[in-house]
């Protein structure tokens, strides 16, 4: 499952910057350029958002090749649980794709998109700590030869993933601690303004010094939105939006609790991934959050 997946990590809890364990290589130069408009085989990476160059809302494909030949980055990864044991990958840092494809590479963050529709968010705290790397060959073995899922479903887990050389949490809201993302079956990576993209599930002003509120929107942004969306932005692997969220949330709290923390216990069809580390103070604050999208003062957004 793809449950360590998608961050929207604030800078304010960003601790320090962790040094690379290898030598990083110079940006790519030129890989927009050699874009296609359009896919012609399942390996090429789609891209999209605000792209160099180009206007917005622009989508280009990258051939494996291209990517192929940019300078890589290789290590044995034994911290991904996308993996059964120690295992070699290379690939190219997200942190050298940006200034490569993104229009404003210092402003723009990168979202993963997944064949699911699971989203992982990589912000600009987020990447600068953990070097993310868009992950190109496996035990040396392009995507055809790679192995199956880890839980042993038998499925594929390309074309592409992402992962980090070692991952060290580094930020703790209440009970919810900095969560890898490390999504499989990446079809897509979207630059996107990281303000813009983060106002679509911003609290209202009012709730500015609501500390429940806010931190339920912290842990929101790294937790919820990978699989639920609000509007066009987030995931869209759940089918159940921002809204519905926040309609149970302020319908029935002590379900909404209960189906966050367990969530087979108050559904056995459920697919969604247990929280059973947080607590009720986590609990509450995320309910808080989501009940804060049905308050009078939402229609002033």
């Amino acid at each position: 499952m793809r449950f360590g997946l998608s961050s929207a990590l604030c800078a304010t809890l960003a601790v320090g910057v962790s040094a690379l364990p290898f030598p990083r290589p110079a940006a790519p130069s030129g890989l927009l350029e050699r874009a296609g408009n359009s896919r012609t085989t399942v390996t090429d990476l789609e891209i999209g958002g605000d792209l160099r160059g180009l206007s917005p809302g622009s989508t280009r494909y990258l051939r494996r090749e291209d990517l192929l030949a940019l300078p890589q980055v290789t290590y044995t990864v034994s911290d991904d649980s996308n993996f059964t044991g120690p295992t070699e990958i290379s690939g190219v840092l997200l942190e050298d794709l940006l200034p490569a494809l993104a229009k404003a590479p210092d402003t723009d963050m990168v979202v993963a998109v997944c064949d699911d529709q699971y989203h992982a968010h990589y912000p600009h705290s987020y990447v600068s700590v953990h070097h993310p790397l868009l992950v190109l060959k496996i035990n040396g073995q392009t995507s055809e030869r790679w192995p199956k899922d880890a839980e042993g479903l038998g499925l594929d887990i390309g074309p592409y993933l992402i992962s980090h050389a070692e991952f060290k949490p580094a930020f703790k809201m209440l009970s919810h601690e900095d969560q890898a993302q490390i999504p499989w079956g990446v079809i897509r990576l979207e630059f996107r303004n990281e303000a813009a993209l983060l106002e679509a599930i911003a609290p209202s002003p009012r709730f500015a010094n609501d500390t429940a509120v806010q931190n339920g929107y912290r842990i929101a942004q790294q937790n919820c939105l990978r699989c639920h969306n609000s509007g066009p932005e987030g995931g869209l692997q759940a089918h159940h939006p921002w809204l519905v969220l926040a309609a149970w949330a302020t319908a029935s709290p002590e379900h909404f609790a209960k189906y966050v923390r367990f969530p087979k216990a108050e559904n056995p069809n459920a697919q969604m991934h247990p929280n059973p580390a947080y607590d009720d103070a986590t609990l509450r604050a995320l309910t808080a959050y989501f009940q804060s999208f049905l308050s009078p003062s939402q229609e002033q957004r």
